[in-house]
């Protein structure tokens, strides 16, 4: 890679390392990612306001934000437009759909917050964030991130999901398995030594073999 393409390659932040700090203006005021300190944070990017795709997901994370509360989680939306187009925006999807918009916007015109978190991606658009989503844990690690296509929207049930499985790991020192919701039974961990393979099956755990094994919580 020459040195010019260098300077312009996204930059990507990686995951269970801390996520990059910012500040910057939002709809609700200056936030900083540190005032999310012992809160999970979904921080979301799309690519413009008063785009009929976008406007769905807006209203989606807003329908589900008091889920989002109940498992100490906070929402913060950001795209590369002003925060005048911001507050607009959000006052029009008020009056034509009847929805509130509780949570705040960043505005990034400068887009250094959508640079540090690599939401800007060439392929897709040079000047528009794409749809990226970011889970930062309580102690500000970023633990998932999740990238769409401009042309589709987001599963937003999945995020709330996801924040709960990954809730329920550090919790429990357990994994999850394909579709998990709360109350489904988890991952055991596979044992790192041939000694405790042997043992496993005697254990008292739902196994199919020595490295597949489930219980209830």
């Amino acid at each position: 890679m020459d040195q010019a393409n260098e300077q312009n390659a996204t930059v990507m932040p990686r995951l269970n390392e801390p996520a990059p700090a910012f500040e910057a203006k939002t709809t609700h005021g200056m936030k900083k990612l540190s005032d999310y300190k012992g809160k999970w944070l979904v921080l979301f990017s799309h690519p413009a306001d008063f785009t009929p795709v976008c406007t769905t997901e807006f209203m989606a994370f807003a329908k589900a934000h008091p889920e989002f509360q109940k498992i100490n989680t906070e929402l913060l939306g950001l795209s590369i437009d002003s925060y005048y187009a911001h507050v607009a925006w959000v006052r029009n999807i008020k009056e034509k759909f009847g929805i509130e918009i509780p949570f705040p916007i960043i505005e990034d015109l400068s887009m250094k917050v959508a640079n540090a978190y690599g939401m800007i991606q060439p392929g897709a658009s040079d000047t528009s964030a794409v749809r990226a989503t970011f889970i930062i844990d309580d102690k500000g690690i970023l633990r998932a991130m999740v990238y769409y296509p401009m042309t589709n929207g987001r599963s937003i049930a999945e995020f709330l999901r996801l924040i709960q499985a990954l809730q329920t790991s550090d919790a429990n020192r357990v994994a999850t398995p394909e579709g998990w919701q709360p109350g489904d039974k988890v991952i055991v961990p596979p044992p790192d030594t041939s000694e405790a393979a042997e043992a496993r099956m005697g254990e008292g755990y739902e196994c199919t073999d020595w490295y597949f094994c489930k219980k209830s919580l």
